[in-house]
């Protein structure tokens, strides 16, 4: 876990597997998740957004487990129940501001998350998201950079149109002077003018 840049500080060992394998016993349940939570276990807490209902947890509740986060996993899993609350966008926005490291990656999480699996939102959300993406690239932090590359990416990946965009918005950031901005522009680029992503998207 360490060596792939996971904070192993309240950590007990218990693989991903099995949180999934427990997490699909448990079911949505959101009063586990909030005991899981404050438990401060690293592996408690992955279980806890796996078993949460996005439908029950509160403006204040997703604050506090945001600003709990320690480790990019965690940060990641909880963007994916994040972003499918009705708070999801209000929260993007907000967060996307903020001054802590891992509080700005969820909301950039939650932006890539949104990306791969609402095939209901329209082009325009994405859109409006590059703006933020455009600001955040200037954070030379590593866990906001690579959360800032993996929304431009996903957003990319979406379909022909928001390719484009996406492309023309890597493009610029890599033209700027902003060292972060500019390893941001040039991973996303590299993945966006893959073989196996321009063939998807023209199939």
């Amino acid at each position: 876990m360490a060596r792939v840049g996971i904070d192993v500080s309240h950590a007990i060992g218990v693989s991903m597997p099995n949180i999934r394998a427990v997490a699909k016993r448990c079911g949505t349940d959101q009063e586990l998740a909030d005991q899981l939570w404050d438990t401060g276990i690293h592996e408690a807490r992955m279980l806890a957004t796996l078993v949460a209902d996005p439908n029950a947890l509160t403006d204040d509740e997703m604050d506090r487990w945001a600003g709990d986060v320690t480790s990019w996993d965690v940060c990641d899993s909880a963007a994916d129940v994040f972003g499918r609350t009705p708070l999801a966008e209000r929260k993007i926005r907000a967060w996307a501001k903020s001054s802590g490291g891992y509080v700005k990656r969820c909301a950039f999480s939650m932006i890539a998350r949104r990306a791969v699996w609402d095939e209901g939102a329209r082009d325009r959300e994405f859109l409006g998201y590059l703006g933020l993406i455009r600001r955040g690239a200037t954070d030379p932090r590593n866990e906001v950079k690579k959360g800032v590359s993996w929304a431009l990416r996903q957003i990319g990946k979406r379909n022909a149109a928001l390719h484009e965009a996406a492309i023309e918005e890597a493009e610029r950031l890599v033209a700027t002077d902003v060292p972060p901005a500019r390893w941001i522009g040039r991973d996303a680029l590299r993945e966006l003018r893959s073989t196996e992503v321009l063939r998807k998207l023209s199939g």
